[in-house]
């Protein structure tokens, strides 16, 4: 029989074999049995949640050598129950992306080319600016003579792509060091 023959056609196996819902091998492939899931080579596999909004869907991260293989979402979340956006799904795109930044970059004021920094170095670059705006626009009191105690040099935006958890020790955290300006993307 030819490889074309329509006996070979893959409802004309089904019919013969009885097989009425075309769960036997009659509508299988040569091909479909060479096929392999794309987390079966995985050497473990890491729950997180998705960096895109603040809904906080988990997901299971597939890693094989150090290296994500695939992200998909994790079926035990009472949040997602298993299901992605288009985002979340795309998530192993950011990850592995060739075009990805991995470095601190940056540009110092009227400067024309971004400079790679170590992080010790970024770190104390805005823990002295954080410092110095903030005694700089300390305000004790009012005109009126009313306690303040708050600094108008430091404003916070948090981002959707924070969890619930992230956002309120980002509030708590310029609160306490007398920031009143604090606001997050999703009340935008």
């Amino acid at each position: 029989m030819s490889r074309f023959s329509p006996l070979n056609w893959p409802v004309v196996r089904q019919i013969r074999n009885k097989d009425a819902f075309g769960r036997d091998v009659s509508t299988q492939s040569a091909k479909s049995e060479d096929l392999r899931g794309r987390t079966v080579d995985a050497d473990r596999v890491v729950q997180s949640v998705c960096p895109y909004c603040a809904v906080g869907c988990s997901q299971r991260v597939y890693v094989k050598d150090d290296r994500v293989i695939q992200i998909e979402g994790d079926p035990d979340s009472p949040i997602s129950r298993g299901r992605l956006c288009p985002k979340g799904s795309a998530s192993e795109q950011l990850i592995n992306s060739s075009t990805r930044i991995t470095t601190i970059k940056y540009r110092a004021p009227y400067a024309t080319e971004w400079q790679e920094l170590d992080e010790e170095t970024a770190m104390d670059m805005i823990a002295d600016r954080f410092v110095e705006a903030r005694a700089r626009h300390w305000e004790d009191v009012d005109k009126q003579g009313r306690r303040l105690n708050r600094t108008m040099g430091i404003a916070g935006l948090g981002g959707a792509t924070l969890d619930n958890e992230e956002n309120y020790l980002i509030k708590k955290l310029f609160t306490a060091t007398g920031a009143i300006q604090v606001e997050n993307q999703a009340r935008i």
